[in-house]
């Protein structure tokens, strides 16, 4: 019997931008520069998760 499962990846915690940006710096570290398409997929994740934990600065009109 299959039990509905979210296809989403969901963070287990919340981590601050900072945490993330340390994880996204370490799979640059570890990848030599060069991302495989699991790195790749990896780091769209990673960014995601950055983007969602990251302060919003308010805009300045100009």
């Amino acid at each position: 019997m299959l039990h509905g499962m979210s296809t989403t990846a969901e963070p287990a915690t919340e981590r601050s931008a900072d945490e993330v940006n340390e994880e996204i710096r370490a799979l640059w570290l570890r990848s030599g520069g060069t991302l495989t398409g699991e790195q790749r997929e990896e780091y769209r994740r990673l960014v995601l998760e950055w983007a969602a934990a990251a302060p919003q600065q308010p805009v300045q009109a100009a």
